[in-house]
């Protein structure tokens, strides 16, 4: 009777054992089912995206690096001379042209800077060597002197423009880039006609 006793009790206690077994396991299942959208989640591929750089520059063509630079450059340019023209400038004619210049080459500069920041691109942010000596002797004259000058330089430097950004129209490979060319040489023309009648004028 005794031995009896005791496998009945064995038998209980195994029993026992067996049925929290599975509940321990379960809820290390369910520990692990909880913690590995917390390690592996959304996140790795989200924060991936969000830190991977900007590198499309790297993809341009070095037509298109040559046009964007040269752009800035001369955009640039034309602002400064153009501001120039409001306190140098004897004619009214000129000092208009220069107004003009200004307004127009700012929004054309913030258009390709903002196609820059788009893809990661940095442009020049000041004249190069060229560019700033054209300019410091224009700063040098005054009244017809000044009004001479610059309409010349105008007429010639909208001629280069136009050409450029034809040619940037035309064999770009960077689609954005290409529209903004395309988009911007009426305005050149309209700038080169208006350089033109203010450089007959002053002659």
């Amino acid at each position: 009777m005794k031995n009896l006793v005791v496998t009945i009790f064995a038998a209980a206690a195994l029993i026992a054992c067996k049925k929290n077994e599975p509940t321990a396991d379960s809820q290390s299942k369910e520990s692990t089912t909880i913690s590995a959208p917390a390690e592996s989640g959304m996140t790795v591929s989200d924060s991936t995206k969000m830190s991977e750089p900007k590198d499309q520059a790297s993809t341009l063509s070095d037509q298109d690096k040559k046009f964007a630079d040269a752009a800035a450059i001369g955009g640039l340019m034309e602002v400064m001379m153009g501001k120039l023209a409001a306190t140098n400038a004897e004619s009214s004619a000129v000092k208009s042209l220069g107004a003009m210049m200004v307004t127009d080459h700012t929004k054309a500069n913030d258009e390709l800077k903002k196609w820059a920041s788009g893809i990661g691109y940095t442009l020049p942010a000041s004249l190069d060597t060229e560019k700033q000596k054209m300019y410091d002797d224009l700063k040098a004259k005054k009244g017809k002197d000044f009004d001479k000058k610059y309409t010349d330089l105008m007429v010639s430097d909208h001629k280069e423009d136009i050409e450029a950004f034809n040619k940037e129209a035309s064999e770009g490979k960077e689609a954005s880039l290409k529209s903004f060319a395309s988009k911007t040489l009426p305005t050149l023309k309209h700038h080169l006609h208006e350089s033109e009648k203010a450089k007959s004028a002053v002659q």
